[in-house]
């Protein structure tokens, strides 16, 4: 298991009944972009909802590029799963009043018809997160290893067109050493990319990876023109890209511009509420005619109490650097947020690749099409990752035998003392993405990204391969692929469609309703 978010504890406590499971994580075990969902997990629990209806709102904000059949699964898996992580592991979401059976207390987010977003206040994730970790450390069957990079998945394919992965290699980073890990299932549950990008909400380990060593055996990845920029992130020299939830927006907050006029008036029926795709764009717009450098979200017309009970990190947060959301507007821009593409899986978490198996954002299963209903992240996290340990056995390969295959050699790399080529590379492809691969695109963006990208490639190629490994570069050499990848799905998506704008395309193509899918024969 590779990831310990949501979707990999999930999958390893189910799994672990009957198997024994190592968990690696490049950081801390609570290192995941779950820990930072602020807004919640979406199901349909509400007496004025029904699946149909949580069907048809992701389809909606998916544009044209959802498999229904697995929006329909998860929202019709989804009450159960979610009422399984309070019963089960003790996940503490908040309730209408103090009974420990009371029904759940419901928000409500962009795109949505309904308020179905089960949450922890504002700190869902996290919530969450520490409720599995603490499952897991208690299992004896469970092994969770910190601080290992992994550096390549172990595989083999045949002339007759057979394949298998059955492991990988991982950098130990504090014995400093390459270790093999043999397995018959691997299973990605790494994250997203949102650091491809120099602006993003995402912590530091969203690197891409699982899409990026995926793709490097052969797996199909799909849909990577599709970054959803997070119309919300608070705007402030000393923030690191903090998140400011959709949640706030769903209890009555108002997008402004700086003069206090209403962002979003007469832009789209559902107002500051409309999906992200739309408000990121819309923001984007109004800072370039205006050149002001954020906009304004306000909620200085809600309840203080309100607002400081169901907000208390954002509040908290807010008010460290001197903004008290209460009676100030909170100035906001947008940043990249969630990775809608990714390793193609059908509903169970199933790649192209029999052994290796891919959940949570790091997979694409279809649940998110061309855009995501927000809180629909944590919702595919858990029922793929159920999918995938109801079926995983039969996936598996059975690995060679010890001896069977090449352990990891170093032949003559040495040290590197060009450490500084690696932090340029680093700023240079996220500078790239941010200012040519973003909310607005255009083939001449597109292009000279692409250019310069190819040449960074195989600058870090070379470096790989003549320099022992490190997490710096196994990270760079991850984003730097990545982006290229994201590249060329845009170029080849000649329309617009939710998180995809190209202002040389700027209308919706019906003959383009498909997905965009690379394997490893088609790019670098």
């Amino acid at each position: 298991m590779l990831g310990s978010g949501l979707a990999g504890l999930f999958f390893a406590l189910r799994v672990a009944e009957r198997r024994t499971v190592t968990i690696l994580t490049k950081h801390r075990r609570e290192s995941s972009n779950t820990r930072w969902a602020q807004g919640g997990i979406s199901a349909v629990f509400g007496p004025d909802d029904d699946f149909d209806a949580h069907v048809a709102d992701t389809l909606k904000v998916g544009g044209g590029l959802c498999r229904e059949d697995m929006v329909r699964r998860a929202v019709e898996l989804g009450p159960g799963l979610v009422a399984g992580l309070a019963k089960e592991f003790g996940v503490q979401f908040d309730r209408v009043s103090d009974d420990a059976d009371a029904p759940f207390e419901l928000g409500r987010e962009g795109g949505h018809s309904r308020r179905r977003v089960v949450h922890h206040r504002d700190m869902t994730g996290a919530e969450i997160g520490r409720a599995l970790i603490e499952a897991a450390e208690r299992h004896p069957n469970i092994t969770i290893l910190e601080h290992h990079d992994v550096i390549d998945l172990l595989s083999w394919r045949k002339v007759d067109g057979e394949a298998g992965c059955f492991g990988c290699y991982a950098l130990d980073i504090a014995r400093d050493r390459v270790v093999a890990f043999v397995s018959p299932i691997t299973v990605l549950a790494t994250g997203g990319a949102g650091k491809v990008y120099r602006y993003t909400s995402n912590p530091h380990v969203a690197t891409g990876d699982g899409i990026a060593m995926a793709y490097r055996i052969g797996a199909e990845v799909s849909n990577l023109e599709f970054m959803q920029f997070h119309p919300t992130i608070l705007f402030h020299p000393d923030a690191k890209s903090f998140l400011i939830s959709e949640a706030l927006r769903g209890e009555g907050g108002i997008l402004r511009r700086r003069d206090g006029s209403d962002l979003m008036a007469g832009r789209h029926p559902m107002g500051s509420l409309a999906p992200r795709d739309v408000v990121a764009r819309e923001i984007d717009a109004e800072l370039k005619r205006s050149g002001q450098t954020c906009v304004e979200l306000d909620m200085t017309h809600l309840d203080h109490d309100f607002i400081v009970d169901r907000f208390p990190a954002i509040h908290a947060r807010c008010m460290s650097l001197g903004i008290d959301m209460r009676r100030t507007p909170i100035p906001v821009v947008p940043a990249a947020h969630y990775t809608c593409g990714g390793v193609v899986v059908d509903p169970w978490g199933r790649t192209s690749i029999p052994g290796l198996m891919a959940i949570g954002e790091v997979a694409m299963s279809g649940m998110h099409g061309a855009c995501r209903l927000a809180s629909n992240s944590l919702l595919e996290a858990v029922v793929l990752a159920h999918g995938a340990a109801e079926i995983c056995d039969d996936f598996g390969r059975e690995p060679p035998a010890t001896g069977r295959f090449d352990l990891w050699n170093e032949g003559d790399a040495v040290d590197s003392h060009e450490a500084v080529m690696v932090t340029a590379n680093w700023e240079e492809v996220r500078a790239l993405m941010w200012n040519y691969v973003g909310i607005v695109r255009s083939n001449k963006r597109l292009a000279r990204a692409r250019r310069r990208l190819e040449v960074l490639h195989q600058e870090i190629r070379e470096y790989y391969w003549h320099y022992r490994v490190t997490r710096d570069v196994l990270e760079l050499r991850s984003i730097a692929l990545v982006g290229y990848l994201m590249v060329e799905s845009a170029l080849r998506r000649r329309e617009s469609r939710g998180l995809h704008f190209t202002l040389d395309y700027p209308e919706l193509d019906a003959s383009m309703a498909s997905e965009t899918v690379f394997t490893r024969q088609e790019g670098p």
